[in-house]
C-alpha cells in the first residue's frame, strides 16, 4: 500500500503532538513535515521526541513551502489566521487539508470555501466518530420534537481554550437548527445576564464552562413539559480527534476538490 505523506502544522501544541503520535501508529501514513510559527521554542526539535516517541527524523521548521510541495495531506488544528494562510498554500499544492481549527469568522469561512475550489478540504468543529453520530441524533430529535421542547447546549473545556462556544457546541447547534428548520445565527442565545424576560420558543441556548484539563464535555438538553431528554458526549483523550483527522485525510485522497465535513467521511451525510 502506498504511503500518504503528511504535514502537521502546529506540531508543538497539544493537538499537534497527539497527531504526530497517531500518525506514527497508522498504517499507510508517514509524517514528512512538522510546522511551528517563526520564533517557536521548539524549532529544530525532532517531532517524534516532542510527541514522546523515539526520534522520527523530522525536524520542526517554520517554512511550510518545501514540505507542502512533497506532501499529500496537511493536518491543521491551529488558529484562524494560520489556517487561512495554510489553506491558500494547500490549495496551490492541491493537498488534502483537514481543518479542526475553531473560532473561524464568517470571512474566514469564505476564504476556506474559496480554497476548496482547488483542494480537498475536510473541515469540522469536531473530528470524532461519536460526536458526528450524535449530531445526527440531535438533528433527528430536534425535527421530531416541536418547539414545546426547548434546546440548550452545555459545554466544558480546559482552561486554555480560547474560543467559545466550542466548535463542537456550534456543530450541535447547527444540527439542532437544521432539524427545527430555523437559522442558528438568528435563534442562538450566547449570553444571559440580568432580567432577560421569557425564553423565546425557538431559541437555541449555549452555556460555556472552562476549567482544569477537561478535554471536552458536551450535552444537548431538550426540555419539555414534564420531561427532559439529554444527549451527551464525553471526550477523555485528544487521540479521538486525531484519529478522525487522519481518517479524513486518507479518505480525501483522490476525491474531487470541494469542502467536505466529517459526515461525508463517515458516510453519514443525508
Amino acid at each position: 500500500m502506498a504511503e500518504t505523506a503528511f504535514v502537521v502544522v502546529g506540531a508543538g501544541g497539544r493537538m499537534g503532538r497527539t497527531l504526530v503520535r497517531v500518525l506514527a501508529e497508522t498504517p499507510g501514513a508517514r509524517l514528512i513535515g512538522a510546522i511551528e510559527p517563526e520564533g517557536s521554542a521548539v524549532l529544530g526539535a525532532d517531532a517524534g521526541v516532542l510527541a514522546g516517541l523515539p526520534p522520527l527524523g523530522v525536524a520542526v521548521t517554520d517554512d511550510p513551502l518545501p514540505l507542502f510541495a512533497k506532501a499529500q495531506a496537511v493536518l491543521d488544528f491551529t488558529v484562524p489566521a494560520a489556517t487561512i494562510a495554510f489553506a491558500e498554500l494547500a490549495a496551490q499544492a492541491r493537498l488534502v487539508h483537514v481543518i479542526g481549527t475553531t473560532g473561524l469568522s464568517a470571512s474566514d469561512e469564505e476564504k476556506i470555501a474559496a480554497a476548496a475550489r482547488h483542494a480537498v478540504v475536510v473541515k469540522s468543529g469536531n473530528m470524532s466518530l461519536g460526536v458526528n453520530l450524535l449530531a445526527g441524533l440531535i438533528r433527528q430529535a430536534a425535527k421530531a420534537l416541536d418547539s414545546g421542547f426547548d434546546i440548550e447546549i452545555l459545554e466544558m473545556h480546559h482552561r486554555h481554550k480560547v474560543d467559545a462556544p466550542s466548535g463542537t457546541a456550534l456543530l450541535f447547534g447547527r444540527a439542532a437548527a437544521e432539524g427545527r428548520g430555523v437559522d442558528l445565527e438568528a435563534m442562538s442565545v450566547r449570553v444571559r445576564d440580568g432580567h432577560t424576560g421569557p425564553r423565546p420558543a425557538e431559541a437555541i441556548g449555549f452555556a460555556t464552562l472552562r476549567g482544569g484539563s477537561v478535554v471536552g464535555d458536551h450535552s444537548v438538553v431538550l426540555a419539555g413539559e414534564g420531561e427532559t431528554i439529554t444527549l451527551s458526549h464525553h471526550a477523555a483523550d485528544r487521540a479521538i480527534f486525531a484519529r478522525g483527522a487522519v481518517k479524513a485525510a486518507l479518505w480525501g485522497q483522490g476525491k474531487k476538490p470541494g469542502l467536505y465535513a466529517m459526515a461525508d467521511v463517515l458516510g453519514l451525510s443525508a
